[in-house]
């Protein structure tokens, strides 16, 4: 059966879940819709949510990438940032988009790269999700091999490293050692809401300058 997607209408902060999917029909959905889209897909095992975020998971979504980024160039590491890239696996019927990520220690093996199959490529070493509007998918993750998963609330952000094949809560973040990521993200995400970005990142750059 054909799924029309174009009959599929989600409102801002909502999720639709559609079930009994099976994996050519999740395929041939993430291409009709296309790369530049409003919503978020998540697939497990025959299930499939699609969400649309509002303004302002993308606003914490953004501030905490170019956060992430800064930091990453201030202490000189390479990396690819994907965004929020489809990460999938048809083996184990799984698939995932990020609100951001990134390639750290296997940056090399993605750069060009706009989809990735985790069946052949490593997924990310670091995922990020905002989750204000939705709930993150940890099985999604877990299943995929994502080693480090941060997840940003209006508690503010909580890091969970993957051992032993489970997500375990983590104080610090193995991609930033010696680093206070927890409460440098919540103090400069609130800055960005309160102050504005401009604001947030030239008083994040003096924080480098001083601390790196």
């Amino acid at each position: 059966m054909k799924i029309d997607v174009k009959k599929i209408s989600v409102p801002p902060g909502h999720q639709v879940l559609l079930k009994d999917i099976t994996w050519q029909e999740f395929e041939q959905i993430l291409e009709e819709l296309g790369e530049s889209r409003a919503s978020r897909l998540s697939y497990s095992d025959g299930v499939l949510e699609i969400m649309v975020p509002l303004p302002e998971h993308e606003k914490d979504k953004e501030i905490i990438g170019e956060l992430v980024r800064m930091l990453l160039d201030a202490l000189d590491i390479d990396f690819e940032a994907l965004g929020s890239t489809t990460f999938k696996s048809e083996k184990m019927t799984q698939a995932i988009e990020a609100d951001t990520c990134f390639y750290i220690q296997n940056h090399q093996a993605v750069i060009g790269k706009n989809r990735i199959d985790l069946t052949v490529d490593p997924p990310p070493d670091l995922a990020i999700e905002i989750d204000i509007t939705s709930r993150t998918q940890f099985d999604n993750y877990r299943l995929l091999g994502v080693p480090e998963l941060w997840r940003y609330s209006r508690q503010g952000l909580e890091i969970n490293l993957l051992q032993s094949g489970e997500y375990v809560k983590s104080e610090t973040s193995p991609n930033f050692p010696g680093i206070p990521i927890i409460n440098l993200m919540n103090q400069f995400v609130k800055k960005a809401l309160t102050q504005g970005r401009s604001q947030a990142v030239r008083e994040f750059r003096l924080w480098i300058k001083d601390n790196i």
